[in-house]
């Protein structure tokens, strides 16, 4: 038995199908990861310098965006040197942190979501009451409670994780995570299979406030049309992150747990990185465009740039 302590470094084999176009994939990448980068930048920015944006609800966005870089950069720097590399290879603390920062920020992301579904949900059916129960120091505090406990979760499956002697080294996958790491274990892992079950049931917990929290924003929406107008605004675009967001880490999830090694690895690869690709890109788009306020004052943001 060799123990986890004796394993240097971890395999990842994702990338084995890529080696004769790797520089094409590179540079396809490269690009992409810097829209990225760009478009959460310009919100961020653009609601840290507007004053008028410093309400709880762009905050929450502003977060989701700073969400978003921390996770995708967990990612996309190591994606890019292996591209580059004839082997890939990740050393077993390095693996640690990998599987850290990207699930810290996917369970980030669920609870910056039900947080702004609360957020609309107590300004559009209770909004005399908005100003008392949410407000900017209210929102500031939440962020920092979030990221607290965000941390926290996520450091007990890694916990448990440093504590288990390994069999094998190679990796299936583009990236360290905690459920590949725990089936290369040589022992039972009950226990590690329990807190995975846990912060499953917490995320679908979280899921169900989010669709209740709807459920009555929209019944107080359809009564009249400017009801509708607000939902369409400031509402769906939270909605379609949701929905989105929640797709993509399900593919992964399941994937990762029941699915079939003889499935070809790119099937395999987008199955794994969906939540890495399409919410950060679609995010920024979605606030960016359909929110108002952000949209007039990004382009008077840019308009001044260019003068």
């Amino acid at each position: 038995m060799e123990n986890s302590s004796n394993i240097a470094v971890f395999n990842l084999n994702g990338l084995n199908e890529t080696r004769s176009q790797k520089h094409i994939f590179f540079l396809l990448t490269f690009l992409f990861y810097l829209l990225i980068i760009f478009l959460n930048l310009t919100l961020i920015t653009t609601v840290l310098l507007e004053k008028s944006l410093h309400e709880p609800m762009y905050i929450f966005i502003c977060n989701l965006n700073v969400n978003t870089l921390y996770g995708t950069a967990g990612f996309y720097p190591k994606l890019l040197a292996d591209f580059l590399s004839d082997t890939h290879v990740i050393s077993y603390t390095g693996c640690l942190i990998q599987a850290f920062v990207i699930y810290s920020s996917v369970m980030c992301e669920y609870s910056n979501l039900t947080v702004m579904a609360y957020d609309r949900y107590v300004a559009i059916c209770k909004p005399l009451e908005y100003h008392s129960i949410m407000n900017t120091v209210t929102a500031k505090k939440i962020i920092l409670i979030l990221w607290t406990v965000t941390f926290c979760e996520t450091l007990i499956p890694i916990l448990l994780n440093i504590r288990l002697p390994f069999c094998g080294s190679q990796i299936e996958k583009l990236y360290c995570d905690n459920w590949s790491m725990v089936k290369l274990s040589c022992v039972d892992t009950t226990l590690n299979n329990i807190c995975g079950y846990i912060l499953v049931i917490a995320c679908v917990s979280q899921a169900f406030f989010i669709v209740y929290s709807y459920i009555q924003i929209i019944r107080v929406c359809v009564i009249s049309s400017e009801g509708r107008s607000k939902f369409v605004q400031t509402c769906l675009p939270h909605f379609i992150s949701l929905i989105t967001f929640s797709i993509t880490t399900v593919f992964d999830v399941m994937f990762s747990r029941y699915g079939s090694r003889n499935t070809p690895q790119t099937i395999r690869n987008i199955m794994a990185v969906e939540f890495l690709v399409i919410p950060p890109l679609l995010n920024p788009l979605i606030y960016g465009l359909n929110l108002t306020q952000i949209r007039i004052r990004v382009k008077r943001w840019c308009s001044n740039n260019r003068h």
